[in-house]
């Protein structure tokens, strides 16, 4: 009887870990390099009408998220931006990428080896310019951010090869400010 109660107990234990794990929705992990990871609730996003994109948008943002259109390389808005913050759609405001884990990839768009939470990428085969590539999108969006590549660095070994016009950038002092206080963990 005596172990019964033990296992009981231990069994509860277990239980009030798992438990309290599932109830925080906002956790830092690190990745097999102790980079941050965040591992944050989903929430949700709305696609404005088009109507409305068309307002908010300039031609050529409108052309690469609505239309699957590219910029040009090395003279967009983020290729070559240093300072720390998160990248979020454009359209939706969904979180995507972290300037911690951007890199210099050398083709001329902003470049990223892992994306903030999964669960706010989609990806889908792209069959259009003679070969086949993985497109990029936004979920709630829908938005086209750009293609990933296996020629990255370590530790994932990935290339978000993402279009500037598909960002908008939040600096890490203004995130707070913008509703984004949960990935500020990414920067400590």
């Amino acid at each position: 009887m005596k172990s019964a109660i033990k296992f009981f107990i231990i069994n509860l234990s277990v239980l009030a870990s798992l438990s309290a794990f599932a109830n925080d929705t906002t956790n830092k992990n690190t990745d097999q390099n102790g980079s941050a990871v965040m591992t944050t609730e989903v929430k949700t996003y709305a696609k404005p009408s088009d109507e409305l994109i068309k307002e908010k948008l300039s031609a050529l943002q409108y052309e690469v998220t609505q239309e699957e259109g590219t910029e040009r390389p090395f003279s967009n808005e983020y290729w070559d931006e240093k300072r720390a913050g998160i990248y979020v759609d454009i359209v939706s405001g969904e979180p995507l990428f972290s300037s911690t884990h951007k890199y210099k990839s050398g083709t001329g768009w902003p470049s990223f080896w892992q994306a903030i939470n999964q669960a706010y990428i989609v990806k889908h085969e792209d069959r259009r310019l003679f070969s086949v590539r993985t497109e990029v999108r936004s979920k709630f969006g829908d938005s086209h951010l750009g293609h990933i590549f296996d020629d990255g660095p370590k530790p994932t070994g990935l290339r978000y090869c993402i279009n500037s016009a598909a960002l908008k950038f939040i600096p890490q002092e203004e995130m707070d400010k913008q509703g984004y206080s949960e990935y500020l963990a990414l920067f400590q």
